[in-house]
Order: C-alpha cells, then structure tokens, then sequence
C-alpha cells in the first residue's frame, strides 16, 4: 500500500471538517500499524498514552512487537516535521496525538490504568469537539463496554474483518438432478468436460458432490483444463477417508497443482490427521515436512515463566501434532517399509515440529508446511508465513474459526478468516470445511451440546 505524501502545513488545533474522528487504542495499532491510514476521509486521534504503550512494545521478536515499530516509524513519516499535536493532512483525512496533561480518570472507574486514560482522552476530544462524531476504536472487548457505559461511541477495527456469510463457504456444494452422462463419464474416465453441470456453481478448485437418483460421484473442478474430475477415497499413510469432506481433504492436500490449502472444522473431524497423512504421503516430492502452531501462553504469562529448557517449555503445545503422527505409524507393524521410512525422515530431521516462532525469518523451500491452529494468528502474521513460501513449498493451514484462544481475534478478524476470504477463486488455493466429526460418538455429541 502506497502512503500519501505529508504535507508540511497542519491543520491547527481544532478538527477538520471530518464527520467522525476515531480515537484509536493500542491494541488497534499492534493488530494493524497502517490502522492510521485506513479511516479514508476521517480524523485519526493518537491519545499519548498510545504512544507511550508502543514504546514499550517495540522491543522484542513477536509480531506485536514488529507491528509497534513499523506504527512509529509510520507516524514520524506520515509527520514529517510538522508537528503532530496538531492536525496533520493524511489523504482525505488528519491525524494528531494529542497529550492530555491535566486529564482526569472518569468517575467510577477504580484505578489509573493506561485505558482509563485512553478513554479520558475520547471523552475530552467529546467535549471539544460536540458537533463532531468521536468514537473509539479498539480490538478490547472491555474497553469498548467501558467506553459505552460512558457515553461514547465504541467499535471494533473492521478494516481486515471479514464478512460473516463468507465464513459460510465449504469448498463444496451438492449439486442434485446432475446429467447422468456427466456422472457416467467421471466413473468411466475419471473426467468429464461437461461443465455446464456445475453452472451457476462453477468455481476453480472447488469440491462438488454431483447425484442423480441413487447414482452419485464425487468431483472436482479445474480451471486449468476446464474440466470435473473424479475424486476418489484413497488411502495416506494408512489413513482412509471416512466421508466426502474428508475425501475432498485429502485430495487437496496432495493436488500438486494446489500450494496453498485451508482445512477447517471442530475438533474430531480429522484436519490435522488428514493434513499430516497427505504429507507423508508426499515425502518423496518434499525434502522436510514441517509441523508448526502458534503458542498461547498460559494466563497471558510469557513462555519464560514455565520451567526447563526450550523445548521443556514449547513441548506440551506441540504434543497434538506428535499424537497425530504417533497415530499413524501405528497403523503399520513395527517392522514394516512405512512406518520405518517414516522413522527415517525423524531421525534425520525431515519432520520437523516446533513452533511458529522458530520459523520467522526463514524462507522455506522443497517443503511442506502444516500450521496447526491458524485460527490464532492475526492476518499479518499468515501473510507473513505465506509469503515465506519459495519454490516447491506446500503451505497447509488448520483450524477452527469459531475456537478462537488469543485475546483480541474473532471469527471474522483472525488469519485464517483472512486467508479464506482473500484467496478464495485462486488457482494455486483450495479451501474444505469438515464438519461431520469422526473421532468418537462422545465427541460429536460434546461438539453439538457443550
């Protein structure tokens, strides 16, 4: 994104003529650092408090510390050398940061907290300004309840939000009443030309269940040779799909034509398992097989605080994808091929598991990549790790939108959200949502009624 050029002349202290000016909290600005740029013909106010809370924040490896550094960086050059206590042009719009000396706590509120004082600050820039609509924008749910108990407008960031009938979409469709001959054909020759079957449906990389009376296939459309193609339940690794989801699953798993895959569903449906079987099936067209998933610390406290070494403290968060792979290599004998190759490739480090951080930085190549848990990475940080790909890279991204365990995402605003929404219809992306759990009765119950 191209940021508009500063000009050197402010505004002065009062508000240009804008309808709403947005009062923005730090958790907005570590979530997105372009978030100043993106209220178009709005005003932007940066209490000083905000300010100081990124200064804090600048220091480290995280994400949320990158996001503080490039925030800075981005207002001293959307700035320039004006200073910005006044309003300073940004597009259709302005921005300040405005110090708040003398301001006081609202009543009520028990203690002199950094958010107090960033609601402190909304409610002055109310009473400054009463023609002008203010409204505070913030990823905490808290602080916008707070901000309303006061009497101020209050809303989420909705920039990178994605639309909730979006989240609706499966990657497949059923498609009833399927000229028999296209059904025929896919059974016969394991493809059919007749696209017009899938009209108005039709969508690249998407999964169809076509059926005619009791006759039934299960297809696939290519755009590259504008053509259904049969999808059949194949084995991985000892692994078989137990429905049509997760015979989609696989396939786009191991498409070689597909490099970026989104597997969605509730716990039970078997993403992981079928993310990492359709790996391993592939390990002759991988040099290493990469298992990672972001870590959320315990009670909001730092990894440090957990006792042992490195991989004392990251070992628990990574033990569901060591239970997956433990799971298939008992689907063979001790002694045979597979389950010793799959030996082999640990042994030398070609399955690799750790967590994301390890993997910042890096560009990865002749490798395939499962993310365990997306639903916990904001958009940046899945941008981040896709464009990490190179060449003969498979990137696969697992999760569950509505099971959301970082503070400030939600179903519409975490990366994977994102990534479906922004690459649905892309010739290298293929999207299935599993839904009909297959781990236990118990658990499919537990899914429905808990």
């Amino acid at each position: 994104m191209t940021l508009p050029a500063p000009k050197p002349a402010t505004l002065g202290l009062h508000a240009p003529s804008a309808t709403k000016i947005f009062v923005l909290d730090t958790s907005v600005l570590l979530h997105d650092h372009r978030a100043i740029s993106r209220f178009e013909e709005h005003a932007v106010v940066v209490p000083m408090t905000v300010l100081e809370e990124l200064d804090r924040f600048k220091v480290g490896s995280d994400t949320k510390n990158f996001e503080a550094r490039e925030c800075i960086r981005m207002i001293d050059r959307l700035a320039g050398d004006a200073p910005i206590d006044r309003w300073v042009p940004l597009g259709e719009g302005a921005f300040r940061v405005v110090l708040r000396r003398n301001a006081q706590v609202p009543e009520g509120l028990m203690e002199d907290s950094n958010d107090h004082r960033i609601l402190a600050c909304a409610l002055e820039c109310a009473q400054e300004e009463p023609d002008t609509r203010i409204v505070l924008v913030s990823k905490d749910i808290n602080l916008r309840l707070k901000a309303r108990a006061l009497g101020l407008e209050a809303e989420d960031y909705k920039s990178d939000r994605v639309r909730e009938q979006k989240l609706r979409h499966t990657g497949r469709t059923v498609l009833e009443e399927v000229d028999p001959e296209v059904i025929r054909k896919l059974h016969v020759h394991g493809s059919s030309r007749k696209i017009t079957a899938l009209d108005p449906h039709r969508e690249t990389n998407h999964y169809y269940i076509l059926r005619n009376g009791s006759a039934a296939a299960l297809g696939f459309y290519r755009e590259s040779a504008r053509c259904i193609e049969r999808v059949d339940k194949v084995h991985a690794c000892g692994i078989k799909p137990r429905n049509a989801e997760q015979a989609f699953g696989l396939h786009a798993v191991m498409n070689p034509e597909v490099s970026l895959v989104t597997l969605c569903g509730v716990a039970g449906t078997g993403k992981t398992l079928l993310a990492l079987a359709g790996a391993l099936e592939q390990r002759g067209r991988y040099e290493q097989i990469i298992l990672a998933r972001p870590i959320v610390a315990l009670s909001n406290r730092d990894l440090g605080y957990l006792p042992g070494d490195a991989d004392d403290k990251v070992g628990p968060y990574m033990q569901p994808l060591w239970d997956n792979l433990r799971f298939i290599e008992q689907q063979f004998g001790e002694h045979e091929r597979k389950r010793k190759a799959i030996d082999e490739m640990k042994a030398e480090g070609r399955i690799l598991v750790c967590p994301l951080a390890y993997i910042r930085g890096r560009s990865i190549s002749n490798a395939l990549f499962i993310v365990d848990e997306a639903q916990n990475l904001t958009p940046h940080e899945v941008k981040t790790i896709v464009t990490r790909a190179g060449e003969n890279c498979k990137i696969i991204l697992t999760g569950d939108v509505r099971q959301i365990d970082t503070p400030y995402l939600d179903e519409q605003s975490n990366g994977l959200s994102y990534v479906m929404d922004r690459m649905r219809g892309q010739s290298v992306y293929a999207h299935v949502t599993l839904e009909r759990g297959e781990r236990s009765e118990l658990a499919n119950v537990a899914n429905r009624l808990l």
